[in-house]
């Protein structure tokens, strides 16, 4: 079984990893960055048992089944038994209108129900501290057992027999239980009574919010699980957009290349954020500019950093840690992301683009202003400085720097966005101002990064090498789509990297030698690619192929391995199901072609 055969709840507030039989493998509470209490998923390969999960297990296993409550983020996990009994869970952290704001609690409520015969289950919950060195300690009354821990105590309350879950004795399940597991409070309300509110509630929400979305005739029902997982990846107290839930879930097969991706790379939400908008989900938006103003009033001198933490905290301080094996034994389990330390000069461009909207979207209640003009204006100015200066590049090189091309162009973009901006406030000095360095920045890069031997432009000035972010000129407004330059890289891009029908990032050498496994938003950016230069059919079948390639219930991590098809890397990687949308709403025929 791949080990990423999970699925996602959660409510924007945190989220929680499910695999294929109900256990919860990972959850970090109390947020998406905080210790995983349900740790499991990098605990995989002691002889003992994994520690840091929450099952429900039913004896004499037979199968299970597992599927989404159509357009909901709520799960449901069918387990049979050999003598044809089964039981029912149901997944989902609560997220509703309440007293006009969101009802967001860190709270996992799991439902179970027969559904035949008389099934004989365990309910077996194991939280652990401090990254699975910590064991808690435990208190009870008659319906609750408190988990203690050093960072926190979680409380679980339940209308089940407490003494079958205190012990994990097998009990048959003639009638329905909740469990609702959250913070130390006193639950002051009959549990099955709150579980189903909770339920119906959550229901409602989330199908209510699907049903505002522009999605495309096709593949709606791909588009609508990944633009719910994305939601579901919005810390939506500050705005911040985390690039996955997890950490450390390598790119490949024992390739050290392990990362802790639970925090906010302005370039990745802004990748959120525009296939969102696509969708006409501008909410997500207008939280994460909160987000952004906050970054742009710390920022000393106008820098901006390519990552930070959900709560704009700008140390990120990277270290392994030893209590966790890893993913699969692949270790290091790493926390924090030095990648906070690093010059990655795209992060402007990506500010900037990510706020445009604002200044154009008449649907949106607080549009863009002159003031945020003025202050956006001041990261233009950092763009047109270090444009053509060294960095470690979108990819986060950790031992060289060079001019990256996507980085210069994203800083072109910066200054072109706001050219465009000064035009919609009427302030005409500050767009002639903006255009011409826009067109000087642009002419710059195509003279460094063009390299006409080779009929490409290359990934850094004066290189010879290309990588997938070449793909993206067209999408970013530099060129044309039948531009020859940008046929000619397409070309030359799809030469080197394409491995199958997936798309290496890039094939140099980098810290820990070539990559070996696809990364997935790159082979939509080619498809998207090929969409654009007329090359549609193929475009269509490599999607479908990409399409088959998600796990049971329709998500994606960061990699996949060109060879067997594996999901690899950190999960749901945001990036990943963006590319879906984005490729999904281009490809697809119009509402008026197919009814």
């Amino acid at each position: 079984m791949n080990d990423l055969n999970l699925a996602v709840i959660g409510n924007s507030s945190f989220g929680a990893l499910i695999d294929r039989v109900g256990r919860i493998v990972w959850s970090c509470m109390p947020r998406f960055d905080g210790d995983p209490v349900f740790c499991a998923l990098l605990d995989g390969t002691t002889a003992n048992e994994p520690t840091g999960f929450y099952a429900i297990e039913i004896e004499d296993f037979d199968r299970a089944e597992q599927r989404y409550i159509s357009n909901t983020a709520v799960l449901v996990t069918t387990l049979h038994d050999r003598s044809g009994s089964a039981v029912e869970i149901t997944d989902f952290a609560p997220r509703f209108k309440q007293h006009d704001r969101f009802y967001r609690p860190v709270m996992i409520v799991r439902r179970l129900r027969p559904i035949a015969g008389r099934p004989r289950i365990r309910v077996r919950v194991r939280p652990m501290g401090d990254y699975g060195a910590g064991k808690p300690e435990l208190t009870h009354g008659s319906n609750h057992i408190r988990y203690v821990m050093s960072r926190q105590t979680l409380r679980l309350t339940t209308d089940a027999p407490l003494s079958f879950v205190l012990e994990e004795v097998a009990f048959v399940l003639e009638d329905g239980y909740d469990l609702i597991l959250g913070p130390d409070e006193i639950f002051a309300r009959s549990i099955g009574e709150a579980a189903a509110e909770f339920q119906h509630k959550t229901v409602e929400y989330w199908r209510e919010w699907v049903r505002y979305l522009s999605i495309p005739f096709e593949w709606q029902d791909a588009v609508i699980r990944a633009a719910i997982t994305l939601k579901l990846c919005n810390f939506e107290e500050t705005g911040a957009i985390i690039a996955a839930m997890t950490t450390s879930i390598p790119e490949a097969a024992d390739s050290g290349r392990n990362w802790d991706y639970r925090f906010c790379w302005p370039r990745d939400a802004y990748f959120v954020v525009q296939a969102l908008n696509k969708l006409g989900a501008s909410r997500t938006m207008e939280e994460y500019l909160h987000f952004i103003s906050n970054l742009i009033a710390t920022a000393r001198d106008g820098h901006l950093q390519p990552v930070y933490g959900i709560l704009t905290e700008m140390r990120l301080t990277e270290r392994e840690i030893a209590t966790l094996p890893g993913y699969r034994g692949m270790g290091p389990v790493r926390i924090g992301n030095q990648a906070c330390e690093h010059i990655q000069n795209d992060v402007y461009g990506s500010v900037v683009m990510a706020t445009t909207q604002m200044f154009f979207d008449a649907r949106l209640a607080q549009p863009g202003t002159a003031h945020l003009f003025e202050r956006l204006e001041a990261l233009g100015e950092q763009a047109a400085r270090l444009y053509d200066l060294p960095d470690a590049g979108l990819w986060e090189f950790r031992s060289f720097a060079r001019v990256h091309t996507f980085s210069s162009v994203m800083c072109w973009a910066a200054c072109d966005r706001l050219a465009r901006i000064a035009v919609r406030l009427g302030m005409p000095s500050h767009a002639k101002r903006w255009r011409d360095k826009a067109d000087e920045m642009h002419a710059r890069i195509c003279a460094e990064a063009w390299n006409a031997a080779e009929n490409t432009f290359v990934a850094d000035f004066g290189g010879r090498d290309v990588d997938a972010s070449l793909l993206l000129l067209h999408e970013l407004g530099f060129l044309a789509a039948d531009d020859p330059r940008f046929l000619g890289t397409v070309a030359a891009v799809e030469k080197r990297l394409r491995r199958g029908d997936f798309m290496l990032r890039y094939d140099s050498p980098d810290d820990f030698g070539k990559p070996r496994n696809a990364f997935t938003v790159c082979t939509f950016w080619y498809i998207d690619a090929l969409a654009a230069i007329g090359r549609r059919d193929e475009a269509r079948a490599l999607f479908e192929t990409l399409l088959a390639r998600r796990n049971h219930i329709g998500l994606l991590s960061e990699d996949i391995d060109p060879e067997t098809g594996e999901l690899w890397g950190n999960f749901p990687q945001t990036y990943s199901l963006v590319g879906l949308i984005t490729s999904a709403t281009r490809l697809s025929k119009s509402w008026s072609e197919a009814i």
